[in-house]
């Protein structure tokens, strides 16, 4: 039998981004902002810096920027704020830019194959260049690295112990 590792990938990714934005359900601002690391780690900044990647892991690393650039992005992306959000930029601002930018993600995924090239401009000479299939893996682990610190975060704010799971169900 032969799977089609990119659906996989994909639906694992989806899979990811609902555990995060799951964490931000049924909690006010003052929670959704509130810093409970000492780097000031938030959960609507987690939201806020994984938009950011799904725009340049699965977007403009293969020259699809987005149509409209989220207020955070600069010229220089090491002068990006993206771990915390700001005070002009609400919650509804920053889910709807970061759906907004899986979907501009998913059409790339949809749209090239795993081994169409791609290039990232912040990695370091010599290493900038990849593939869908390297990304693709890149932003499923990023992201399911931070709906774990998200996850740690909504229990330290309320004890909830149960986030959307993205493991596949056990046959």
């Amino acid at each position: 039998m032969t799977v089609d590792l990119k659906p996989e990938l994909l639906k694992a990714l989806r899979n990811n981004r609902a555990a995060m934005l799951d964490n931000l359900t049924g909690l006010p601002e003052y929670d959704q902002r509130r810093p409970l690391t000492p780097t000031g780690t938030n959960l609507l900044g987690l939201v806020k810096h994984l938009a950011g990647l799904e725009y340049g892991y699965l977007g403009e690393s293969f020259n699809r920027p987005p149509l409209e650039r989220p207020t955070w992005f600069r010229d220089d992306p090491s002068t990006e704020i993206d771990m915390w959000a700001t005070p002009d930029e609400s919650t509804a601002y920053v889910t709807e830019t970061y759906r907004k930018a899986c979907a501009h993600a998913d059409t790339t995924v949809t749209e090239l194959t795993l081994d169409t090239p791609g290039h990232v401009a912040h990695w370091a000479p010599g290493h900038q260049e990849t593939t869908l299939g390297v990304l693709l893996i890149r932003m499923t682990a990023e992201t399911a690295q931070h709906a774990g610190h998200a996850d740690i975060i909504r229990e330290l704010i309320d004890f909830r112990r149960d986030p959307v799971v993205s493991a596949p169900p056990r046959s």
